[in-house]
């Protein structure tokens, strides 16, 4: 019987790096998501197509079922990290690939993968699903990783995460902000490695239970703010103290020195979207930069 399963996608309003180390962070799922579906067949491989946005295949593999030894592959990298995803998910569940003689599956991304929305964490979400498994777990044990992500691949509104004693605390909350319509999400032109820019962030020397403190009081109060102006001196606050931790100028001061309003890093810095304030002069502005993805608040958030 043919199956399908669908994760959202996730931005990390707050809490970047010290969301690792216990801090609390407001995340938001997206409008933008990936999906997965699952044929029975009866050929003994498992059969893998992966498509982007635009419906164009991007990924392709085809796996021993006995084994998951890969037979052919378009991207010897991606099909590695396909079965340490596989073999760990099978590990938890020894039965699933033993349903089928063989299995053809598909994913099928809303977004460009480039975005930084979460390829990986919609995937592996919904992996996780279809193996009736912990996808914190699956994420664990296959890559780290703070597991907020996975969070808001389960939740169809926004979140607080924080991990406590290692186990994700998760919570629905009522996140919608007077102020929206001037809240823009900007992409950078580029992909950040969540892993590189992690290893950076552990190397630091710094207090990390201060930082811990500050952030998780910083989300309280965006959660919480009432005003853009008040919000932005929390954006502001933020920037500083991450700037301070791992010895890098906020993206303001680096790429957009002369923008009129605020702007703040999320998730990784240096790539993926950036938060920023503005008006209707945002969109016009970061295009004139060279920045063609602009996407308003309540097109983003799901």
């Amino acid at each position: 019987m043919e199956k399908e399963f669908y994760s959202n996608g996730k931005l990390l309003l707050s809490g970047e790096y010290a969301i690792l180390d216990g801090a609390l962070g407001l995340a938001i799922p997206t409008s933008y998501g990936q999906s997965l579906h699952v044929t029975p067949t009866s050929s003994g491989f498992l059969e893998w197509s992966s498509f982007d946005e635009n419906k164009n295949i991007w990924f392709s593999a085809k796996f021993d079922l006995a084994n998951l030894n890969v037979v052919s592959t378009t991207d010897e990298t991606v099909a590695k990290t396909l079965v340490t995803l596989l073999l760990e998910a099978n590990t938890q569940n020894p039965l699933l690939l033993t349903d089928s003689d063989g299995f053809q599956i598909e994913t099928h991304l809303t977004f460009p993968k480039v975005w930084g929305l979460g390829t990986s964490s919609t995937l592996i979400n919904n992996l996780a699903q279809w193996a009736r498994v912990d996808a914190y777990q699956l994420l664990w044990n296959a890559f780290g990783g703070s597991g907020y992500d996975i969070a808001c691949a389960q939740h169809n509104s926004p979140i607080t995460y924080q991990l406590k004693d290692g186990e994700p605390n998760v919570e629905e909350i009522n996140f919608v902000p007077n102020f929206k319509n001037s809240l823009f999400f900007v992409h950078l032109n580029q992909k950040q490695s969540s892993k590189e820019a992690i290893a950076n962030y552990r190397e630091q020397p710094f207090d990390k239970s201060e930082l811990v403190k500050s952030i998780s009081s910083i989300t309280q109060k965006m959660i919480d703010a009432s005003t853009l102006s008040g919000f932005e001196v929390l954006m502001e606050e933020h920037e500083a103290l991450l700037s301070e931790a791992l010895h890098l100028k906020p993206i303001k001061q680096q790429l957009f020195p002369d923008y009129f309003g605020m702007i703040k890093s999320l998730g990784a810095w240096g790539g993926d979207f950036v938060l920023a304030t503005g008006d209707d002069k945002t969109i016009s502005y970061f295009k004139s930069k060279g920045y063609q993805t602009i996407i308003p608040y309540s097109k983003m958030v799901l």
